[in-house]
C-alpha cells in the first residue's frame, strides 16, 4: 500500500484515523543511525511501525526494527511522542491517518543487515549523511532530537 505524508499542507486531506505507530533510534559502535529507505514512499525513515494487538510499546519496537532491518535491538529509552495533528499519513485505500508516533532510543544487541518487504535499502548512516538523505520534515525531528545534547523525552 502506498502513503503520502502531509506535513502543514492546507490541501491535505482531513484524517478519519488515529493509530499507535513506534520507532527506533539505533547507533552502532560508530555512532551510525540505522535507517531504512520505505517502500509505500520511497522516503528514508527509522525504522518502525503500527503496534499490534497483544504486544506492548517496546515490543512493537523490537519487532519492526527486526521485520525491517533484520537488526535486534534493545529499548533504552525514549526520545518523544509525536502526535501532530498538522501531519496526515493517506494511504491509498482511503485510510487518512493523523500522526501518532512514540520513537525509542534502542541499542544494538545483534543480527544481520537485509532489507524487506517494508524497505527497499537498510543502511547504517553518518549522522551528518542521514541529514542528506530524502526524509520527511517529522524524520527530521527525531534525527534532531535523538542527537540532541537535551536528553530529556519530547513531546509534540
Amino acid at each position: 500500500m502506498t502513503r503520502r505524508d502531509y506535513y502543514y499542507d492546507p490541501n491535505a486531506p482531513a484524517a478519519n484515523s488515529i493509530a499507535v505507530a513506534v520507532s527506533a533510534f539505533i547507533q552502532d559502535n560508530e555512532s551510525r543511525i540505522l535507517m531504512i529507505r520505505r517502500t509505500d514512499n520511497d522516503l528514508y525513515s527509522l525504522p518502525g511501525g503500527q503496534l499490534e494487538l497483544g504486544e506492548t510499546l517496546t515490543e512493537a519496537a523490537v519487532r519492526e526494527v527486526r521485520e525491517e532491518t533484520g537488526i535486534e535491538c534493545e529499548v533504552t529509552g525514549i526520545i518523544g511522542i509525536y502526535s501532530n495533528p498538522n501531519h496526515v499519513i493517506a494511504y491509498d485505500d482511503g485510510e487518512v491517518r493523523q500522526e501518532f508516533s512514540i520513537c525509542f532510543r534502542a541499542r544494538l544487541v545483534g543480527g544481520t543487515l537485509r532489507t524487506s518487504d517494508e524497505s527497499s535499502e537498510s543502511l547504517w548512516v553518518g549522522s551528518r549523511d542521514a541529514y542528506a538523505l530524502t526524509i520527511h520534515p517529522s524524520t527530521k525531528l527525531r534525527l534532531e532530537h535523538a542527537l540532541s545534547e537535551n536528553k530529556e523525552p519530547r513531546f509534540t
